[in-house]
């Protein structure tokens, strides 16, 4: 394993083909992920693969905003959440219950649906909702893009306690491909073993796979792991609930205490930082309206 190649996205065109590709791979991002959270193995190969794939969904994002991959279910893992921006940061997170044996889709979440919400820094959000299909997480996400984009997609995906590696292949919108070339690549990269993923380079995984074809690679793209929770985020939910509710929260629990599930950051307001907030808060709002 080539040490440049940690917590970065390559992506990868095949010419005249009209099929894109990505590899991603999660050291350092899915490390910071996994930490303070003590998810059973199987939990966190389904959010190792989130994770993956809410990177390589969001790496075609051309504006500033972020792509939300959303597992939810009456199973054993009941939640999945990853995100991923268009500056390639990632964070995520699961709930789930008891103990969890290795099993399908099915099996892990129960009755559930996959929730992709595309969500940009300026303007509308664009929400895509499907039930849950197949035995895999890729068969998940290769049955949304059937169902919701009509866009052949393949996905494949190596977890273990280090790194978090996924390789996408997908057809463009607009391609001028034939059938026969889409199978031929899809066969070639079902070669692929999920220990070469774990070990070997993304630009020897494509050589590896692709050599007899034209492939242009672009240039990697850094990937890390970053919360957007904040104390001035959490002041401004504060304020929603006003000033007589939260000081009678503070009377019953001695305190306002919020922890951040994606990084395990901890938030504590005592009375005289919840007048703080409200003062600086009503007084904003008179600046405003004078």
């Amino acid at each position: 394993m080539t040490t440049d190649d940690k917590d970065q996205l390559l992506r990868f065109i095949f010419e005249d083909l009209g099929i894109r590709g990505e590899i991603v791979t999660l050291d350092a991002s899915w490390q910071a992920a996994l930490a303070n959270h003590n998810y059973p193995a199987t939990v966190a190969d389904q959010l190792g693969q989130a994770l993956a794939t809410s990177v390589l969904l969001s790496a075609t994002l051309k504006f500033k905003g972020s792509l939300i991959l959303q597992v939810q279910g009456n199973g054993p893992i009941s939640m999945l959440v990853a995100q991923a921006d268009e500056q390639q940061t990632v964070r995520g997170l699961a709930h789930w219950n008891g103990d969890i044996s290795p099993g399908n889709l099915s099996q892990l979440f129960g009755d559930g649906r996959l929730v992709l919400t595309i969500k940009p820094d300026q303007g509308n959000a664009y929400q895509g909702i499907v039930n849950i299909e197949g035995e895999l997480f890729s068969e998940m996400i290769e049955a949304y893009f059937k169902q919701s984009e009509q866009l052949k997609t393949r996905l494949w995906f190596a977890v273990d306690g280090h790194k978090a590696v996924g390789l996408l292949l997908q057809e463009l919108p607009a391609h001028q491909g034939e059938q026969a070339d889409w199978e031929r690549i899809e066969m070639l990269a079902d070669t692929i073993k999920k220990d070469e993923l774990l070990t070997i380079s993304s630009t020897d995984i494509i050589h590896r796979l692709f050599h007899e074809e034209t492939v242009r690679l672009y240039e990697p793209q850094p990937i890390r792991f970053e919360c957007s929770c904040s104390k001035e985020k959490i002041e401004a939910n504060i304020l929603t609930f006003g000033l007589e509710d939260m000081m009678s929260l503070i009377q019953e629990k001695g305190a306002v205490d919020v922890d951040c599930d994606f990084c395990n950051k901890h938030y504590h307001f005592d009375s005289i930082d919840i007048k703080q907030i409200f003062s600086v808060g009503t007084s904003s709002k008179s600046n405003l309206i004078h």
